[in-house]
């Protein structure tokens, strides 16, 4: 019996339209335990048909579930969030087994898919609109929200479940409708929530989801005449793809991509919690975040100090199987593992030092050995021209650079075609408002790790994507508006 037949009472193969589960009629996608490549489930391909009765039905529960009072949709989503806590240690569980991420960072990502729908709830009666003063006698002007209609949600395989209601919260809360498609890699958690929607209520059609490849499904939702907003979380290329698809039909895009942080210490840096947050940013998820800290600039005065602590402090890190007390786990993929190993293997080619490679030391033990193992590596560089500087590399490889200023820090930092997140560790306010005014990034954490809040706004530039997540700005991307001349004379 599967996982999820035994703890959700899901058939395998199965998608969930209009509150019914229906057997999927495509090819069959097997899902493997990271830790020792082990089939735990498999779910089928959705077909086009399939894919075009999930958008139907979301088309037909749209006029009535945004015609509902908002205090009321929010009530569905408080419920949705009760349904998730009573069942946190199955998806935690569950989105181990299927990602690979340690369980105490699987239960505390339960936790914030959690706070994703309760602050969507708790903005229900903060959805606004604007009074204008009309030019003529007699008139006045209205700006009213309103939601798109059906909005494809297409979600990343690093936070499977976080993903799915950092998407559902805000689309629902504003009155949309949505289909969505998790990642091939981790669809059961996705299954496993949407039948936790069933059971707290939400109404037929309001909440669809289908599994398959992206370039498959993903495509179709993407470009299906009767999806009107499209929100995405993934790679660069994917948000590209869908950024060409989605521009024949003129849609609304929000896309979520990638990321190269640059994590800076500057010589008056509190540096015992500069390396606790330096280890934190970046090996959390074993490194599979696009906020991750992913290229270091550590100032002369404390370079030496720092990688010191850095690199005992990564020797030290706890790795194995993630049902146990570990720091990290296994990669989500075998293609993830290759792909990380020849980043390393470029890297040092290209003259990067190795200061430490715990790949070329430890070994899985025998239960792992047909598992996604990949584990840490520290560098130094000399230039920020390298491919290890410049590209994403979504896992536990770790470049450190010597800089002399903040000038320098800056420098190297805006040289990137990325601009999501970055990290300054620094005591003067002053070189915090120089990073502020001068860092071309679109979040910067402050002598603290990473981890966004839900009430903030999650946004990056340049190729980290468009449009943003979480907060009275995020919510707003899932409203478009519409303005009324009301003339009464």
């Amino acid at each position: 019996m599967s996982i999820l037949s035994e703890c959700f009472g899901i058939a395998e193969q199965h998608i969930f339209i209009e509150n019914q589960w229906v057997f999927a009629d495509g090819d069959t996608i097997a899902v493997n335990n990271p830790v020792d490549g082990q089939k735990i489930g498999q779910i089928n391909e959705t077909s086009v048909p399939q894919t075009d009765a999930a958008v139907s039905a979301a088309l037909r529960a749209f006029p009535a579930w945004s015609a509902t009072p908002a205090p009321e949709r929010a009530r569905h989503l408080y419920a949705f969030a009760e349904q998730i806590d009573t069942h946190l240690e199955q998806l935690a569980l569950l989105l181990t087994q299927e990602q690979g991420k340690p369980l105490a960072e699987a239960r505390a990502e339960v936790s914030f898919a959690i706070s994703f729908l309760q602050h969507a709830a708790e903005s229900a009666r903060r959805l606004e609109g604007e009074i204008l003063p009309g030019d003529t006698r007699d008139e006045f002007i209205t700006i009213h929200r309103v939601p798109y209609g059906v909005v494809a949600g297409i979600t990343a395989w690093n936070f499977p479940i976080a993903l799915f209601t950092r998407k559902v919260g805000p689309a629902l809360v504003t009155g949309n409708t949505i289909v969505i498609k998790p990642h091939e890699l981790t669809p059961l958690t996705a299954l496993a929530l949407a039948e936790l929607a069933r059971l707290a209520g939400i109404p037929a059609g309001v909440l669809n989801v289908v599994t398959g490849a992206g370039r498959s499904v993903g495509e179709h939702l993407v470009t299906h005449p009767n999806v009107s907003l499209v929100s995405m979380t993934g790679s660069v290329r994917a948000g590209r793809e869908i950024y060409a698809a989605a521009s024949h039909d003129i849609k609304s895009i929000r896309l979520e991509l990638g990321g190269k942080a640059p994590f800076i210490v500057l010589a008056d840096a509190d540096l015992e919690k500069a390396v606790q947050a330096a280890i934190q940013a970046k090996f959390v998820n074993g490194g599979q975040v696009c906020t991750a800290n992913d290229r270091m600039y550590i100032e002369d005065a404390v370079y030496e100090k720092f990688v010191e602590k850095f690199v005992d402090a990564v020797r030290n890190l706890r790795i194995g199987d993630p049902l146990g007390k570990v720091d990290l786990g296994p990669r989500a993929s075998q293609p993830e593992v290759g792909k990380l190993q020849a980043i390393l293997e470029r890297a040092c080619r290209s003259g990067a030092k190795v200061l430490l490679d715990l790949n070329a030391s430890s070994r899985p033990a025998p239960a792992h050995a047909n598992g996604n193992w990949f584990y840490p590596a520290v560098l130094e560089v000399t230039s920020n021209d390298l491919e290890i500087m410049q590209e994403e590399t979504f896992g536990p490889i770790a470049p450190i650079m010597r800089i002399s200023s903040l000038d320098e820090a800056i420098t190297f930092a805006n040289q990137s075609k990325y601009g999501l997140s970055a990290y300054v560790f620094t005591q003067s306010n002053r070189n915090i408002m120089r990073c502020l005014a001068e860092l071309e990034f679109g979040e910067i954490f402050v002598n603290r790790g990473a981890g966004e809040s839900v009430h903030a706004f999650h946004a990056g530039y340049k190729l980290s994507g468009i449009g943003g997540e979480d907060g009275k700005h995020g919510i707003e991307g899932y409203l478009r508006k519409k303005t009324l001349y009301n003339n009464f004379s």
